[in-house]
């Protein structure tokens, strides 16, 4: 049975063409079950909402949705809306997997260098009895409480985890992996990285 998959993806990377590529590659196979997926993004009305009206479609975006794809362009991994994806997905407890698309030829018909991978500037800490999970995000080079979520940055853990991660600081990278669309073969492994 094919998985609900929320996309997460800068703006800029639906305009040139790469995005699409991976949204809607399923398009061309034989059903959604052979894609692997169902797409629950709503990026169509994303840019011209309010900051609690975007809060409230990504939010509807990931309900029933139990992976989160970040599509990773070149400055995907400084948007704000796309960490408030992440981290929010994280606390949904979502398969989180990223996917390097600048390896797709946009309608310029030219690629890109590969972006920044976004999970190194979004991380966690856990408490020491590991029931709290903490929010944060790198701006620059600094690291600051994430309260774009319910205006606070802390909050139930939804994980069971190790006592040697409890107490302790990580970025996402240490958790999810990233997969690159022509080198990774995206078009026919992408069902292989949902879970």
């Amino acid at each position: 049975m094919a998985k609900k998959v929320f996309f997460s993806f800068h703006y800029q990377d639906v305009i040139d063409f790469r995005a699409n590529v991976v949204r809607n590659h399923g398009s061309f196979k034989l059903s959604k079950q052979d894609a692997g997926y169902y797409d629950s993004s709503m990026w169509e009305k994303a840019k011209k909402e309010s900051e609690l009206a975007l809060k409230r479609l990504i939010n509807t975006g990931l309900k029933n949705t139990s992976n989160t794809c970040v599509l990773i362009g070149t400055d995907t991994y400084s948007r704000p809306w796309v960490r408030y994806e992440i981290l929010k997905s994280f606390l949904k407890k979502n398969h989180i997997f990223g996917v390097h698309i600048n390896s797709i030829k946009g309608k310029d018909q030219h690629t890109k260098t590969l972006g920044r991978n976004p999970f190194l500037d979004v991380g966690v800490t856990f408490s020491e009895d590991g029931k709290k999970v903490t929010l944060w995000e790198k701006i620059n080079t600094e690291w600051v409480e994430f309260t774009k979520i319910e205006n606070k940055s802390t909050f139930d853990n939804p994980y069971n985890i190790n006592d040697d991660r409890k107490g302790e600081g990580f970025s996402l990278s240490h958790f999810y992996s990233t997969y690159d669309w022509k080198d990774d073969d995206g078009y026919n492994n992408f069902s292989n990285w949902v879970n």
